[in-house]
């Protein structure tokens, strides 16, 4: 027996960043959902934890111990006393460190297929507790709905919201989280945040839009072309970057024109990924 669990990618539709605490970690708020394209994680009974990468960014990834899904194994098999093992297996569907949770959904994922594989029944709340552990993001994905994460990153509250047709768009150039977060700090950006009830009108979703985005361009100039490329088509209602970048999206009227827009714009930039894709409401 042999359990798959899909990895969708995160899209923050808005993040506000505040300055960093005296820990160094940074209050933030965000609107997040999720993307009907992802990575997937295998998990077949074994004597032994081991891990595989397949897929088309198999090659930018490390199957070693410091892997997230290898992390995320272990600590759960600590946690749940387990003595047996899995051959895990990972097809990386989306880039490396590219803003849109690829590392910390592998992770959720690996903790729901390792959940079922291993008979533990384990309710999600169990399961937060070792995600919180793995980096900020893994509450949220382990959920996998729309919700508003605060705090550092570890609160989530699930929230209402429509289905967006989207367009994602990376110019294959990781950038990592603290690169961007470093950056930030030394641009002296953040700001009080704006708490109120989440509004997913896009005129709501464009007013807060996202505070790395400066430092990420920094970083990452290729980010303005993609922003000025996607702003300048009729057909796209609002573009923004997601979380750390360097992968921004793009807020469509419907499913006809993002699948054009990736058409067109893969034919002109084929050395990016680009991905036409549903933003699950619930």
């Amino acid at each position: 027996m042999s359990v798959r669990v899909f990895a969708p990618a995160k899209v923050n539709l808005t993040l506000q960043v505040a300055r960093p605490r005296a820990d160094g970690l940074h209050p933030l708020h965000s609107i997040v959902m999720f993307a009907d394209v992802g990575d997937v994680v295998e998990a077949t009974p074994a004597d032994a934890l081991s891990l595989t990468i397949t897929g088309e960014f198999a090659d930018g990834l490390e199957a070693g111990e410091g892997n997230l899904v290898l992390r995320a194994a272990r600590a759960l098999a600590v946690a749940a006393n387990v003595t047996t093992g899995a051959a895990l297996t990972l097809e990386k569907n989306l880039p490396i460190a590219s803003g849109i949770g690829g590392g910390s959904s592998d992770a959720a994922a690996t903790l729901r297929a390792l959940n079922q594989l291993w008979s533990l029944n384990w309710s999600t709340a169990q399961l937060t507790l070792i995600a919180r552990t793995l980096g900020a993001d893994v509450p949220a994905c382990l959920v996998g709905v729309p919700c508003v994460m605060s705090g550092t990153g570890e609160i989530t509250a699930p929230i209402t919201a429509p289905s967006f047709a989207a367009v994602l768009v990376n110019p294959l150039k990781p950038l990592p989280t603290p690169d961007v977060y470093r950056q930030f700090d030394a641009m002296g950006l953040g700001r009080a945040l704006d708490e109120r009830e989440p509004d997913l009108s896009i005129s709501a979703i464009a007013a807060i839009g996202n505070d790395l985005t400066p430092a990420a361009e920094a970083l990452a100039p290729e980010i303005r072309e993609i922003l000025a490329t996607l702003r300048a088509d009729a057909r796209v209602r609002y573009a923004a970057l997601s979380g750390s970048g360097a992968t921004v999206f793009a807020l469509c009227d419907d499913n006809a024109a993002t699948e054009a827009i990736a058409d067109a714009l893969q034919q002109k930039r084929p050395g990016w990924w680009i991905a036409g894709t549903i933003l699950g409401g619930a």
